[in-house]
C-alpha cells in the first residue's frame, strides 16, 4: 500500500510535457516556427539577414504582450551559440544587474559569449540603464531588451544608439488561425468551435497569441472528443464576451477612419454617429480622446486656435467624470471639430521640415545665434553681430536663422481661413520687414 503523505514518483518526460500549458507546449522551437513576425524571421527579415551576416548586435523589442519577443530571442541565443540569460526589470535591481555582469564577464573568459534578454526593460531608471552601456560596449554581453512602451519615450538615448529597435506585430487573424491549427494537431483532434466560435476566440485574444493559446486550453479541457461550441457556447465557457467589433482590425480601423473623415469633411452629425458606434462596440473612450486631439491639430490647426484646448478640455472631463457622463464632454469636441474651419498647413510644414532635416545632414546654425559661454567660443566668432530683436524697430531684425549651407526655407504657409487668414497677413508683413532690413532699404 502507498504512502498518502509520501513523496509522487517523479513525472515521466511525457507526463512533464503534457503538464505543461499548451502555450509552453507550443512554443517555436526554431525561428522558421514562429508565427505572424514574418518582417523579422521570414526568409528576407531582418533577424534572418543578421544571422546570415554572422553578427548578431544589441536589440529593443517592441511590441505588445504575447508577441513572440523572449520566444525568438532564446531561439536567437541557440542560432548563434551564446548563453542565454534572462532578467526581469520588474524584479531585478543594481546587485542583480551587477552579479549578472560578473557571470557574463566569466562566460566570455571561457569563450562563450552572452545573450542578455531583459523583459520590460523599460521598468529599468535612468542609471540603471547606464549600467548596460560599458558592457555592451565592451561585448561582454549582447543586449535584447523587450518592451511594450515606446522606446523612444522610455529608454535612453544613449542606450538607443547602441541598440536596433525592432517592432514586433500583434497576431494578425491568418497568424492566430496558423496557432489554431497547431494546437489541434498537438491535442491529436478538431478544434472544438465552429467558424463563428473561431473568429470570436481571435478576437478575445486581440492579438495576443499566449492569451489565444490560453482560452483554447480552456475549450480543450471542457469539451468531449466529438463537441464543436459556438460563439454564444465559447463566450458562457471562457466567460468573455466577443467585442461588438473587433478592436484590433478592421472594424476598429474602419470607425476611426470614418469618424476622423466625417470631422474633416464638417459633417456634426455623421461624427456623433461613427463615435456613438464605437462607444457602443466598447472602445475605450480615452481611445477616441487621443484621436480628437490628432484632428485637432492635422485638420483644424491655427485656423481655429481653440480646437486644440478644446479637445484637451474633453479628455480631461472624461477622466474626471468616467462613463457615462464624460462621453458628452467627448461629442462636444467632435462637434466642435467638425464645425470649425479648417487647415492643415502646420501638418504639411511640419512633414516638409521633417523631410530636410532628415535629408540635409547637421549643418551648424549661424554663429551669429549661438551663445558664447567662453572666451575660445566668443574668439571663434560666436553670438558676434546678433541683434536682440526686442530693441529693433518692430520687434524684428530680420536677421537669418537658417544654417548657411540650408538658405531660406519656407514651410508654413497658411490658408485663407479662421485665424490663418490673419497669421498669412503677419507672415507678409514679416516678409517685407525682412527684405527692408537685410538690403538697407527705407
Amino acid at each position: 500500500m502507498s504512502d498518502l503523505f509520501g513523496a509522487d514518483a517523479p513525472a515521466t518526460p511525457n507526463e512533464q510535457f503534457e503538464d505543461r500549458p499548451l502555450a509552453d507546449r507550443l512554443r517555436p522551437k526554431t525561428l522558421e516556427e514562429v508565427v505572424g513576425q514574418d518582417h523579422l524571421v521570414g526568409d528576407d527579415g531582418v533577424l534572418t539577414r543578421m544571422i546570415k551576416s554572422g553578427r548578431l548586435g544589441s536589440l529593443v523589442f517592441w511590441g505588445p504582450p504575447g508577441s513572440g519577443k523572449t520566444t525568438v530571442a532564446r531561439l536567437l541565443a541557440d542560432q548563434v551559440d551564446y548563453h542565454f540569460h534572462q532578467i526581469s526589470a520588474i524584479f531585478s535591481g543594481v546587485a542583480d544587474l551587477k552579479k549578472t555582469f560578473e557571470l557574463a564577464k566569466q562566460m566570455r573568459a571561457n569563450g562563450k559569449k552572452t545573450l542578455l534578454f531583459v523583459d520590460e526593460i523599460h521598468r529599468f531608471n535612468r542609471a540603471q540603464q547606464d549600467s548596460f552601456l560599458p558592457v555592451m560596449e565592451d561585448g561582454t554581453i549582447v543586449l535584447i531588451g523587450a518592451t511594450t512602451e515606446n522606446p523612444s519615450f522610455e529608454l535612453n538615448a544613449a542606450l538607443l544608439s547602441r541598440a536596433q529597435v525592432l517592432s514586433f506585430k500583434s497576431h494578425d487573424r491568418e497568424a492566430a488561425e496558423q496557432l489554431i491549427d497547431r494546437a489541434a494537431e498537438l491535442e491529436g483532434r478538431k478544434t472544438p468551435l465552429d467558424d463563428d466560435a473561431r473568429r470570436a476566440l481571435y478576437e478575445m485574444a486581440d492579438g495576443d497569441g499566449r492569451a489565444l493559446l490560453g482560452l483554447l486550453e480552456e475549450v480543450y479541457a471542457a469539451t468531449e472528443e466529438d463537441e464543436v461550441l459556438g460563439q454564444k457556447a465559447l463566450e458562457a465557457l471562457v466567460q468573455r464576451r466577443a467585442p461588438v467589433y473587433d478592436k484590433g482590425q478592421d472594424g476598429h480601423y474602419n470607425l476611426i477612419s470614418a469618424l476622423h473623415k466625417t470631422i474633416r469633411g464638417s459633417d456634426p452629425d455623421a461624427a456623433l454617429y461613427y463615435m456613438s458606434r464605437m462607444f457602443v462596440a466598447g472602445e475605450d473612450p480615452m481611445f477616441i480622446a487621443r484621436r480628437l486631439i490628432r484632428m485637432a491639430v492635422e485638420d483644424i490647426g491655427l485656423a481655429d486656435p481653440h480646437a486644440l484646448p478644446q479637445c484637451v478640455a474633453a479628455r480631461d472631463a472624461y477622466q474626471m467624470l468616467g462613463s457615462p457622463e464624460g462621453e458628452l464632454a467627448l461629442g462636444q469636441a467632435a462637434v466642435y471639430l467638425a464645425l470649425a474651419p479648417k487647415s492643415n498647413a502646420v501638418y504639411n510644414a511640419y512633414n516638409q521640415a521633417m523631410r530636410v532635416a532628415k535629408n540635409t545632414g547637421s549643418p551648424t546654425p549661424p554663429k551669429v545665434i549661438l551663445n558664447a559661454p567662453t572666451k575660445l567660443m566668443k574668439s571663434e566668432g560666436y553670438g558676434d553681430g546678433y541683434m536682440y530683436d526686442h530693441d529693433a524697430p518692430d520687434a524684428f531684425s530680420g536677421q537669418e536663422y537658417f544654417p548657411e549651407k540650408l538658405g531660406r526655407q519656407t514651410f508654413y504657409e497658411p490658408v485663407e481661413r479662421g485665424f490663418e487668414r490673419d497669421l498669412q497677413k503677419r507672415i507678409d508683413y514679416f516678409k517685407r520687414l525682412r527684405l527692408k532690413r537685410q538690403t538697407g532699404k527705407s
